[in-house]
């Protein structure tokens, strides 16, 4: 069983309502949820939102973070900007598990126009519980910084 987390959440317009989704999962888990916003489907400029959700991760203020947007491709790029952050744009179950487990991925991108929401759910839950493989994916990481 997974320990609670502190989980940073952000999303632009086009991912708020797989945002509430999410937190809805999360919190009956025992996790403590920060969103950063948006608040509603009214357009937005998403790094806005994003990169507060990043840099929470990067202070160590959340242990994880999620951002979503239509695609998630600007919202990983904006949380990559962000030095400390390793955010996996995930599409799959398998890219959820491989980013933590050879990318030690803090962060996690979903694009709500890409995949349905049961299978967004999914990612969330695969994401949270796998540890991170360590060994030769050590020194990579460390490359990366």
């Amino acid at each position: 069983m997974l320990r609670p987390l502190k989980v940073a959440i952000g999303s632009d317009h086009a991912g708020f309502e797989y945002k509430g989704k999410i937190k809805a999962l999360l919190s009956p888990l025992g996790h403590e949820v920060r969103d950063f916003g948006t608040s509603s489907t009214e357009p937005v400029d998403y790094p806005l939102f994003i990169r507060p959700t990043a840099e929470a991760v990067a202070r160590g203020e959340a242990e994880r973070g999620i951002v979503l947007g239509g695609s998630g491709n600007g919202e990983a790029i904006v949380a990559n900007k962000v030095h400390g952050v390793r955010c996996a744009l995930c599409w799959s179950l398998e890219t959820a598990k491989l980013a933590r487990q050879h990318n030690d991925s803090n962060v996690l991108s979903i694009g709500q126009r890409m995949i349905p929401e049961d299978l967004a759910l999914e990612i969330v839950k695969v994401w949270l519980v796998t540890p991170f493989e360590g060994g030769r994916h050590v020194r990579r990481i460390a490359e990366i910084e």
